[in-house]
C-alpha cells in the first residue's frame, strides 16, 4: 500500500472507486484479513444503536442477548460468507471474457464492505434514533446501492483483460 491512510481511501472509494482498488492491488493476504474484520467490528458497531432501542422497546430480548446474537453473526458467520461469496465470484467469472482472480476478488468485496462503514454507522445511528421509517429505509438504501457500486467498479478495475 502506498502512505495514503485508510479513511482517505475510503472517503475516495465513493467518487473513484476502481482507481482505489487497483491501488490496493497486491495487498498481502494478511491484510484483506483485517480489512474484512475492521468492516465487520464497524457493521457490529453499528448495530448497537438499533439492538438498544428495540431492547428498550421490547426488554423481553435484553441487549446483551441481542449484541450476542449480532457478534456471532458479524464476526463469525458474514466472513465465511463473504469469503464463499468472493470464491463464487471469482469462478462465475471465469465463464466470461473477464476473468477475476481469487484474489481480487476478496479485495473488491472486502474494500467495498469496508469502504461502506461510515453509511452504516449512519444508518445503525438512524435506527437507534429514529426507528423505522424513511429515513431509515434512505440510509440503508445508500449504503446498499454504495456497496454495489464500489464493488463492481473494483471487480471491474482488477478483471483480466484490463
Amino acid at each position: 500500500m502506498s502512505r495514503a491512510g485508510i479513511a482517505p481511501r475510503i472517503l475516495e472509494s465513493w467518487w473513484a472507486p476502481g482507481r482505489v482498488v487497483r491501488s490496493l492491488r497486491g495487498m498481502p493476504d494478511r491484510a484483506l484479513i483485517v480489512v474484512l474484520m475492521a468492516a465487520m467490528l464497524i457493521f457490529l458497531v453499528a448495530q448497537a444503536p438499533g439492538h438498544a432501542r428495540d431492547a428498550q422497546l421490547q426488554p423481553e430480548v435484553p441487549l446483551g442477548a441481542r449484541m450476542g446474537g449480532a457478534l456471532l453473526a458479524v464476526m463469525f458467520m458474514m466472513p465465511l460468507l463473504a469469503y464463499a461469496v468472493a470464491a463464487l465470484v471469482s469462478a462465475l467469472s471465469r465463464l466470461t471474457p473477464w476473468p477475476v482472480a481469487p484474489q481480487d476478488s476478496r479485495l473488491a468485496l472486502f474494500w467495498a464492505l469496508l469502504a461502506i462503514a461510515p453509511a452504516m454507522l449512519l444508518a445503525g445511528l438512524t435506527a437507534g434514533l429514529v426507528g423505522p421509517g424513511p429515513a431509515l429505509g434512505v440510509t440503508r438504501a445508500v449504503a446498499g446501492l454504495g456497496f454495489l457500486v464500489i464493488w463492481g467498479a473494483g471487480l471491474r478495475a482488477l478483471a483480466g483483460n484490463r
